[in-house]
């Protein structure tokens, strides 16, 4: 039996998955940033990168043959074939590093805590690695304020990409846990440190 307490954070598009993980962090938590993992992973000449440049077409590049992600993006989230096909390639390497991050720890504080921070982490199949799954969820009307504010995207862009992830209603089905990230990241705050005392609890008896 693994001697470390993993829990998912997830949620949908713009409800404060990273934010939550943060806190989890700033009370000594190891954080595996799914989304990082994926900006590594398409480095310039990497394997990721040459099979989504072959998928994808030269479209999606810069000027220094470097991949634009926003442009990435924009053409996945447009057009669902082209999405499974990106997923494909880089959802099993994503997996991959995970695992191997999982199975060698670090120690933190005498906690062995780890957060994994997936906006798919459901949907790649990610929650069968964790303990405990965190979903954070907000009314849509704040999701859409919050992404508007900070991605320049329209309306229906970001109605899209919300439509291509699983329901949040779903993922709370699901969930260990419901964050309510209606209002302050202070009021977040409180519901995470609550998750903390129980994890703190388990933890301490391993």
């Amino acid at each position: 039996m693994r001697n470390i307490f993993v829990i998912g954070v997830s949620g949908g598009f713009g409800t404060g998955k990273t934010t939550v993980a943060n806190i989890f962090k700033k009370l000594g938590a190891k954080v595996i940033d799914a989304d990082k993992i994926a900006h590594q992973l398409l480095r310039f000449r990497s394997p990721v990168y040459k099979k989504t440049v072959l998928k994808l077409g030269k479209a999606i590049l810069n000027k220094d043959a470097s991949i634009n992600r926003k442009r990435l993006a924009e053409i996945v989230f447009n057009d669902r074939e082209k999405l499974s096909e990106y997923l494909k390639i880089i959802h099993p390497e994503i997996i991959k590093l995970i695992k191997h991050k999982l199975k060698h720890p670090q120690r933190i504080r005498k906690i062995k805590v780890i957060v994994l921070d997936a906006p798919l982490l459901i949907e790649a199949g990610l929650d069968k690695l964790v303990d405990k799954l965190v979903v954070v969820a907000t009314r849509r009307d704040i999701q859409l304020s919050r992404i508007k504010n900070k991605f320049a995207l329209s309306k229906s862009d970001i109605l899209k990409r919300i439509k291509l992830q699983l329901p949040l209603s779903k993922k709370i089905k699901v969930a260990d846990y419901v964050i309510d990230n209606n209002g302050t990241e202070k009021r977040a705050e409180k519901q995470v440190r609550q998750i903390w005392k129980e994890v703190k609890r388990w933890t301490s008896s391993t």
